[in-house]
């Protein structure tokens, strides 16, 4: 009869192990999970009933159970080195710069480097024994019984060998999310991140709280693989792979550096449509006779590094929250910060949105609050660190009046924000006249936001207009501190140089409220002129490509205005441009034709350069593909060059590109 009962066992086991398989490491599932657990149910109850017929590999114990009393000290017989850090582009042509010193022709494997915690796992004869901790790369805890909890770790391999393979044990960010939100409903402390709270899950002395957390692997790493038949780190991988492991399935084998830096170009933009978190990109030389030329030092492989993202997320003090007023009027509390560093640049204050945005996030004066640039580019405040706070943090509390002429603010109907609805208030004009001078609006230059500001309060500048009008106070501006002959007539000159601007730049720097820098450029090519944008109708704005009811109401309502109708004939009376000066003709010879720069331009702009290509038609991209018209490149070019060569896209030199827009 046992006969009989084990034969079953072993078919169920070897079922549900196949199925497990089949689903956390192919992502592939052959059987329904409902099968599963009928599958599971009765191999429960038979192990209840015949606990002497338990096999080592059964999916059972992934369920957790095993209590220790305290995790074990276990020395690695090959230490478990770490890997060294570059942090840009220069320092990893330096890295593969010295690889070529020991070998000069070698390939790369580029792996996505997973944000958790290094594992070491030992199997003998096949069957997993024994799994540990990095620890110091020496000695290491023994965390077997939360090892076995992990689903993608398989408890037997496909072949019965003894082997020793590393990797990574993470949290997948669904897993995260769920956990922290159980953590809040039972008024625990929720984790910071996914690798704290997967290094805390395997710590645990209960394996069952393991088990219950969802944990995942990635294997990477065969200590002796020249030990079975292997001649690359590549085949390791794949060798991984044969035996039941989970691999990332992002490695990628490069033959060269352009190959290697479009791999980390690639992904530090993809990053965030990854499931777990990964924190940079580990390099390694393919070869296994070629890592043991380039050696090691005394902490690291010479022939491995780790290219580190720049953070994302950095915590600092918010100190205060003061209230500005921009040139619409809206009152908007910014955060101002300890000074951090963030992705390459120094963060000491930024926007807080609005009220709803603030008291959302709970976001108090004291907080010790993170810091992550949205899109790469602008610094936002995504939240607090409750747990930090010691009780001497203030509420945040919307202003009332306006900071600068104290009139009540308003909050307009279906909106987050607050306006300061006073005509006159000198916050509102001031921002509006720096806004009308800008590099995108006007483009007057040697108006800086102080200069503007010292003007208004000086009475000279008031509204858009009086610009046109400083020539009459030449004289007056001379004898002002800091200013000379030189500096006015660069002044004057810029301004009369302003009056041959294209419409859509007027359009801009008049600040029509829901009217940017695009739908102002779409507003100039359709109506060509002012006078006929004036007299538009609202049925006649919303039939525009992307201009809807909201944008044409608030163009409308600004041209009823009689304030701005007198301005538009002064401004029209002193000799600004109001008609559209760029090409029309949908014919343009560079229509249809995407174009990339590379490296930097000597003789003008990005801005410049992008301006000259889309008044002939073209348009700029941010990559190269075989669909790119042309790649410009200038000095110092980076891995776009090379994967214009690779991808045969003709390439234009900085001279070749100002005789093509010439011609």
């Amino acid at each position: 009869m046992n006969q009989d009962v084990k034969k079953h066992i072993d078919e169920l086991v070897e079922l549900l192990n196949k199925a497990s398989y089949e689903y956390h490491t192919l992502d592939k599932p052959t059987i329904t999970d409902q099968e599963y657990d009928n599958y599971l149910h009765e191999l429960v109850s038979l192990e209840e009933k015949y606990p002497e017929l338990v096999r080592s590999d059964s999916p059972t114990v992934r369920v957790g159970g095993e209590v220790i009393d305290d995790f074990q000290k276990v020395r690695h017989e090959i230490p478990m080195l770490s890997l060294s850090n570059v942090f840009n582009e220069s320092e990893i042509v330096h890295f593969d710069e010295k690889v070529k010193k020991f070998v000069p022709n070698t390939s790369y494997v580029c792996e996505l480097k997973i944000d958790g915690l290094s594992v070491s796992l030992i199997y003998k004869n096949g069957e997993l024994v024994r799994g540990a901790t990095r620890g110091d790369g020496v000695v290491g805890e023994d965390i077997t019984h939360n090892v076995k909890t992990i689903r993608n770790i398989p408890l037997r391999l496909k072949e019965k060998i003894d082997i020793e393979v590393r990797g990574e044990i993470y949290m997948p960010k669904k897993s995260f999310e769920a956990l922290n939100e159980t953590r809040k409903k039972n008024h625990q402390e929720p984790f910071a991140n996914p690798r704290n709270a997967a290094a805390g899950s395997v710590r645990q002395l209960d394996s069952s709280i393991a088990a219950s957390r969802n944990l995942s692997s990635f294997m990477y790493h065969i200590p002796n693989a020249k030990d079975y038949g292997l001649n690359t780190h590549y085949d390791s991988l794949k060798f991984l792979e044969k035996l039941g492991f989970t691999v990332n399935p992002n490695i990628q084998l490069v033959s060269n550096l352009h190959e290697l830096l479009d791999y980390i170009e690639k992904w530090t933009e993809k990053r965030e449509s990854l499931t777990y978190e990964i924190d940079g990109i580990v390099i390694k030389v393919n070869g296994l006779d070629d890592q043991e030329k380039c050696g090691y030092t005394v902490k690291y492989p010479k022939w491995a590094t780790a290219y580190k993202f720049p953070a994302m997320i950095v915590l600092t003090k918010l100190k205060d929250i003061k209230f500005t007023v921009g040139r619409t009027g809206q009152v908007v509390p910014n955060a101002i910060l300890e000074p951090v560093l963030l992705m390459g640049s120094v963060i000491s204050k930024t926007t807080l949105h609005n009220e709803d945005y603030v008291i959302g996030k709970d976001i108090r004066i004291g907080d010790t609050v993170k810091i992550k640039k949205a899109g790469d580019v602008i610094p936002e405040v995504i939240g607090p660190e409750v747990m930090r706070r010691d009780g001497t943090e203030i509420p945040f509390v919307m202003a009332k009046e306006c900071p600068i002429c104290h009139e009540p603010l308003v909050r307009k109907e279906e909106e987050s924000a607050y306006y300061c609805v006073n005509p006159h208030c000198d916050a509102k004009r001031i921002e509006s006249l720096i806004h009308f001078v800008s590099r995108n609006a006007m483009n007057i230059e040697g108006f800086g936001d102080n200069i503007v500001e010292d003007f208004y309060n000086m009475g000279y500048l008031n509204t858009f207009d009086d610009f046109y009008h400083l020539y009459e106070k030449k004289q007056e501006l001379m004898e002002l501190e800091g200013f000379g002959e030189k500096s006015i007539n660069n002044l004057l000159t810029s301004i009369e140089n302003s009056k041959k601007n294209s419409l859509e730049r007027l359009l801009f720097a008049l600040g029509i409220r829901h009217v940017g820098a695009k739908t102002a450029k779409i507003l100039a090519t359709h109506y060509i002129t002012m006078e006929k944008l004036q007299s538009a109708t609202l049925e006649e704005l919303i039939e525009i490509k992307d201009i809807g009811s909201t944008i044409a109401k608030s163009i409308i309502k600004y041209f009823k205005n009689e304030t701005n109708q007198n301005l538009l004939t002064n401004l029209k009376e002193l000799g600004l441009n109001m008609k559209y000066l760029g090409a029309i003709s949908t014919n343009l010879p560079l229509a249809g034709k995407s174009f990339v720069l590379t490296g930097s331009l000597e003789t003008m702009t990005r801005d410049e350069a992008q301006e000259k290509i889309e008044s002939l038609g073209g348009t700029w991209s941010s990559s190269v593909s075989k669909k790119t018209g042309a790649v410009i490149v200038g000095e110092n070019p980076g891995s776009k060059y090379q994967k214009a060569l690779e991808l045969n896209v003709p390439i234009l030199s900085e001279q070749e590109f100002i005789d093509m827009i010439q011609s």
